[in-house]
Order: structure tokens, then sequence, then C-alpha cells
């Protein structure tokens, strides 16, 4: 998955939040398309996780190249290149591609509903992490939501006996690209160009190998080969969506929409791959939803940083 923090928007003027309307519109398109990713990771069938996202991050970063110079950004893309920065971009874009990899695995190895958990706790995550990190006072609606949220987890592991590592790798990991992204200061849609052009040679390393080694898919039929290429479109796309949604609306507003991809996730797990829901499930998801009610509501109240 793709989404992009709180903490790396830019601040809007009030002319990008003239058209409320079309900002939900584009807001619904990229958090709709997110939650409808595992379809699309579906079709790899086999593919090892490792070899889709070398070519996710091969083919995003020629696909966010093309997009910054048909919107004349070069200047931008550019000015990131200093030292300072790129050690921070560095480090955001091995989180980020260890978050795309697991996300990838977890769709693949029939975990989508453990997907779609990570995202759910991932904002309370964020707000612990603000706490711990960068001083940010924690509210008692906030306390409440991170208890409540611990506690799903807790109770999950206590049924199940097994942590759901995969759920707290995709929440820990993007709670801390968030954290880094908030304190780098580059725009959202160059700076994830930077962050894909550094980790480029890594991936073209993998692919390389796998393909001298025999164990590589590409070119091994048309259909894996258009998928491949694919990547970079399902990745850029809701991105540029997301990025329309965030001139338009109140970060508040655009907070809400971030729910819709996890409960997508979820709804395809249940109903599309009959995963497994059980009652563990159910009190584990009922306890973060809460968590989560509570944190939007004093969010609503102003209450929240």
């Amino acid at each position: 998955m793709s989404f992009i923090p709180y903490c790396a928007l830019n601040h809007s003027s009030p002319a990008d939040r003239s058209t409320p309307q079309t900002g939900a519109l584009y807001a619904v398109l990229a958090y709709s398309a997110w939650g409808l990713l595992p379809i699309y990771w579906k079709f790899f069938g086999q593919v090892p996780a490792v070899e889709v996202l070398s070519h996710r991050i091969i083919w995003s970063a020629l696909f966010l190249m093309v997009v910054l110079w048909v919107q004349h950004r070069q200047t931008e893309f550019w000015q990131i290149w200093q030292p300072k920065l790129l050690k921070g971009l560095l480090l955001t874009a091995l989180l980020l591609a260890f978050n795309w990899g697991l996300y990838i695995y977890g769709v693949n190895t029939d975990r989508v509903v453990e997907t779609s958990l990570g995202y759910f706790i991932n904002p309370l995550v964020n707000v612990l992490l603000g706490f711990l990190f960068l001083k940010e006072r924690l509210h008692r609606s906030q306390q409440v939501a991170v208890g409540l949220a611990a506690l799903g987890v807790a109770y999950f592991i206590w049924q199940f006996g097994s942590v759901p590592w995969i759920a707290l790798g995709l929440a820990i990991s993007f709670a801390f690209y968030g954290l880094l992204r908030k304190v780098i200061a580059v725009a959202p849609l160059s700076g994830l160009a930077v962050e894909t052009l550094l980790i480029t040679p890594l991936a073209l390393v993998i692919i390389t190998y796998l393909a001298q080694t025999d164990q590589g898919h590409w070119g091994a039929n048309p259909v894996l080969t258009v998928l491949f290429l694919g990547c970079g479109f399902v990745t850029s796309f809701p991105l540029l969506w997301f990025n329309n949604a965030a001139k338009r609306l109140r970060l508040s507003t655009l907070g809400f929409f971030q729910y819709l991809a996890p409960s997508f996730q979820l709804l395809l797990g249940v109903l599309l791959y009959r995963e497994p829901f059980t009652f563990t499930h159910a009190v584990t998801f009922g306890l973060i939803w809460t968590a989560l009610l509570v944190y939007s509501v004093s969010s609503l109240n102003g209450r929240s940083v």
C-alpha cells in the first residue's frame, strides 16, 4: 500500500479548498484504489513478494519521474539532492520498501484481513510516536484510544497464541515513515520519486540476479509482463488523486477518508478471498474500531493535534 501520511502534506491555500466536492471525489478514488490493491497483487500468484516489490520500485520511479517532468517540477526535484536530505530519504525509502514488500507478502499469503488490521492501527501508532518522539501532548481521549488498540492486539495474541506480526509490521513501519517525513521538508510527490530512485539500484540487482539464475518471471508470459509494468501505475495514480484531494480538503476531513482503504481490504479478505473472521477477530477489530471512533470524535472536537 502507498498511503502518504498526514505529516507529508503541503499546506493548502484557500483557493485549493474552493472545491471540496471535487476534493472528496479524489479522496474516495485514492483510498478506494488503495483498498482494492489486494486484487492486483493477487494476480501475481506464486511470484515471490521480493520480485513484485522490485518491479514496483523500478516502474514507480520511472512513472513518477515522467509525472514530475510533465508537471514541470524538475527544479523542485533537483533541490532535494542534498546530502542531508538524501540521508534521511534513504532511510524513509527503506522503510517504505519494507512496508510495500510486507503488504504484498501478506496479501499473497492469504492474510488480507491481517493487513487491514495493520492500517486500522496505523493512525493510533502515529499518535503514540508523536508523543514519544515529538513530545506532542497525549490527550485523555487519545490515551484511551491507544489503550483500546493495545488491548485489542493483546487479546489477539492471547487467543491465538501468536503475534499479528504482519499487521504490527505494517502499522509500525509506516508510522515511522510518517514520523521521519514529518521532519524532512520535501514535497510528497518529489520526495517519493527520490525515495524510489534511491532504492532502484537494489531493485535492479535483485531482478538481474533472478534473471541470471532462472528464478525471475519477467517475460515469462505476456500477462505477467503487463502486470509488472502496471505496478508503476497502480502505485502512482492513487498518489496523484490523493495529492489533488489534499489540496482541496481540510486535513481533518481528509483523515476520515483514510479508513476506506482498510475497510475495503477487510471486506475483500472476508467476502472475496474467504479468509477466516472468527470471534477473536471480531473482538480485536471491535476494540480497534472503538479506539478509532474515540480518536476521531476527539479530533472533530479539536482536542487532538
